[in-house]
């Protein structure tokens, strides 16, 4: 785990990086740059005025966004704008898949351009669409005490909190709408961009194990688990697998659960010789109190666990228990490293897809076959994931349930190209589109 790579400093030379500054200066002249390139190739279309909402939307983002983003010290001072492992690896996923479809579209004699000007639209839309599904799920996560603290939170993507799902669905908006303006065959691209997308979630999961989020749950193989660090403050938190264990009770050898009819906080397992069990704590016990705290649900426990210390007298209905360790543990326990499951299962997505795409007979297979099979991937990792509860009385995760959507929709559009003629309007080998679509 590497929450953090470094910092960008608040000043150089003492003009600020962001806001008014260097930041916004140089945006300005790539953006004048990128224009004027632009104008000299096509000239002042329609599509070199499709870059202004998006150029003007980053300069915003660098005058107003980003510095409500950097660290800041205990007084308030700016100290430098933190670039993340998750944000960096995020980047990357983006440049190599697009990287991977502009290859695809110059075999397929597409113009690659507008595979730029497709991925750029993609990101945006993709962006806003993890956040806004992670932001309305874990919205407790974001709720701050002033109005630009909750502003900052909910910009602060680096550190994590991005939905696979969300992206999809934010990408496939903004991307159809982008393909149906330009006139582009709809399932054809999606073809074209179905192995990218793949590819993307594969180095994107990396940064996930990077950040600490998305973990599994305890892993009793010590070979295969792994296992990530307490934090160190000011600059480095507690990772999300700690932090999860922390308030569940885990680091002190015992697991709090709900109780399906009251709600209320029961221990659902003690770790054998361990000092919650020498401390006299019993599975099935209901928890009334922890550390002199009133305890009157599942959710209330775990917000008082979480911040606790290595001593705990923890009343229930059968009795007081006291679990006293020497120290908070420097590491959680072992988990499933899910996101290392995640990337390779991916990987081999990625593989698959580019190697079906020449044996398509239908526009619109490979992208049918990965809402066919990523589903079935992301339904069973679920299963040892514990960072997401239970959704609408069901034990099946949000994500769980998107899964069962999204292959409901692609057994829907299996049926439909069925019933297509068979043929692409893109060639099978490197030739001129506008010959291949006639």
């Amino acid at each position: 785990m590497r929450q953090t790579l470094f910092y960008i400093p608040h000043e150089v030379f003492g003009l600020p990086v962001f806001g008014m500054g260097w930041a916004l200066i140089v945006w300005a002249v790539a953006s004048v740059a990128l224009l004027w390139w632009l104008v000299r190739r096509q000239g002042w279309n329609a599509d070199t005025r499709s870059y202004l909402p998006l150029l003007l939307l980053v300069a915003v983002a660098f005058c107003f966004g980003l510095p409500f983003l950097e660290e800041r010290s205990a007084a308030g001072a700016p100290l430098g704008l933190a670039i993340r492992g998750y944000g960096v690896m995020l980047l990357v996923a983006v440049i190599c898949g697009v990287g991977l479809a502009v290859q695809q579209a110059r075999r397929m004699g597409l113009d690659p351009e507008l595979i730029y000007s497709l991925a750029l639209w993609s990101f945006v839309g993709g962006i806003i669409g993890a956040r806004a599904f992670y932001v309305i799920q874990y919205w407790p996560q974001f709720d701050r005490p002033t109005l630009g603290a909750t502003f900052r939170a909910l910009l602060n993507v680096t550190q994590g909190g991005l939905v696979v799902y969300g992206s999809l669905i934010g990408a496939g908006i903004t991307g159809i709408w982008f393909i149906r303006k330009h006139g582009l065959p709809l399932l054809a691209v999606v073809d074209l961009v179905a192995p990218s997308m793949a590819l993307g979630m594969a180095i994107g999961r990396i940064g996930c194990l990077l950040n600490g989020c998305c973990h599994g749950g305890l892993c009793e193989n010590p070979t295969l688990g792994i296992t990530f660090p307490r934090g160190s403050p000011p600059y480095v938190h507690d990772s999300p697998p700690y932090i999860h264990q922390h308030s569940l009770g885990q680091l002190h050898g015992f697991t709090i659960g709900r109780d399906p009819d009251s709600a209320a906080a029961v221990v659902k397992a003690v770790e054998p010789k361990g000092a919650a069990e020498k401390g006299g704590l019993v599975v099935g016990a209901v928890i009334k109190s922890i550390n002199g705290e009133s305890v009157d649900s599942y959710e209330t426990a775990r917000k008082i666990l979480a911040t606790s210390g290595p001593a705990l007298a923890i009343e229930t209905d059968v009795g007081t228990a006291r679990v006293v360790l020497p120290r908070l543990p420097p590491r959680s326990k072992p988990v499933h490293p899910t996101q290392i499951y995640s990337a390779i299962s991916a990987a081999v997505l990625c593989l698959l897809l580019w190697a079906y795409y020449p044996f398509r007979r239908r526009d619109g297979e490979v992208m049918a076959l990965l809402l066919t099979l990523y589903p079935i991937t992301r339904f069973l990792l679920e299963i040892i994931r514990n960072d997401e509860p239970g959704r609408f009385g069901t034990s099946l995760t949000v994500s769980q349930i998107i899964s069962l959507a999204i292959f409901a929709a692609a057994c829907v559009l299996w049926r439909h190209l069925s019933r297509q003629p068979r043929g692409s309007v893109l060639p099978a080998v490197e030739g001129d589109m506008a010959t291949a679509i006639g």
